[in-house]
């Protein structure tokens, strides 16, 4: 995977992230979601790169192979401010004060957040399958929570834990085939739910999601701030997007003032299953 680029360390404050970073042209930041790394995107990031751009993938802290930091009390640690600034700074290291950011799944809350804290370094938006968390917690009703209970279990201490540990392979087995990931992306994937640390980081990612995460967005809403930058939403249309909300489109309305999308052929994790058209897509927002 990643032929030709870099693959490094980077020191970002109070964690490193583990990055792969190559090309020449405008920065394209790669955020990953659960339970993923940063080697999800080994499909899409050589074509962008032959396409001129720069592209940086990060794992996320408390992902794959980068640091986890010290557990508070609120898992702010784990917020996606925290991930944020550490993306900011990762980006700035490498030479890229300005960048269009793409997230999905977990990482297009990442996302966000980058764009609302901020504004001055990402000029453009791309965020795949997900509504901001509080939007999809207004909206919570029998359906999402039996579709999406995963929240809701993740948050409970301990006990995730324990159940994921006694048996990664068997938890995660419906969202990972590596005949769909590549041989490598499903090593590396293997590696990260293997590791106790990653688990219990990746499970801290939703309890932020529920505390502090929410109470950040609902602030913003409050504040009237929004997304200034053009923003993409494209979802994929073997998940539930249009199931649990409708019109997607119309709850990302309410946080980007220059907002298209479009749903694309493809199961929830689009970069490993549809990375051609993907990359399609990207190239023409962000070209």
């Amino acid at each position: 995977m990643f032929e030709g680029f870099a693959d490094e360390r980077i020191d970002v404050g109070e964690v490193e992230l583990r990055v792969r970073h190559a090309g020449r042209g405008h920065p394209i930041l790669l955020i990953h979601g659960h339970p993923r790394t940063g080697s999800t995107w080994h499909r899409v990031a050589p074509q962008l790169v032959d396409r001129g751009f720069t592209v940086v993938c990060p794992d996320m802290r408390g992902y794959g192979q980068s640091g986890k930091a010290r557990i508070l009390s609120d898992h702010s640690q784990q917020s996606k401010r925290a991930v944020a600034a550490d993306l900011v700074r990762l980006m700035n290291t490498l030479g890229h004060p300005t960048f269009s950011v793409v997230g999905h799944d977990r990482g297009a809350y990442v996302a966000l957040r980058l764009a609302l804290d901020h504004p001055h370094a990402v000029t453009r938006l791309v965020v795949l399958d997900g509504v901001p968390i509080s939007e999809a917690l207004a909206r919570c009703d029998a359906t999402f929570a039996r579709e999406w209970y995963h929240w809701f279990f993740f948050a409970q201490p301990d006990t995730p834990e324990r159940v994921i540990n006694a048996d990664p392979d068997a938890w995660y087995a419906s969202k990972a085939r590596p005949e769909i990931m590549g041989a490598e992306n499903y090593r590396e994937f293997r590696q990260a739910i293997h590791d106790p640390a990653n688990v219990r980081a990746m499970l801290e990612d939703y309890r932020a999601g529920l505390g502090v995460d929410r109470e950040h967005e609902e602030a913003d809403r409050r504040a009237g701030r929004t997304v200034g930058c053009p923003t993409l939403f494209l979802w994929s249309t073997e998940d539930d997007m249009e199931k649990l909300y409708g019109d997607p489109l119309a709850v990302w309305r309410q946080w980007a003032t220059d907002l298209s999308g479009r749903p694309i052929e493809s199961g929830h994790h689009v970069a490993e299953e549809n990375p051609d058209d993907l990359t399609a897509a990207l190239h023409h927002f962000l070209a």
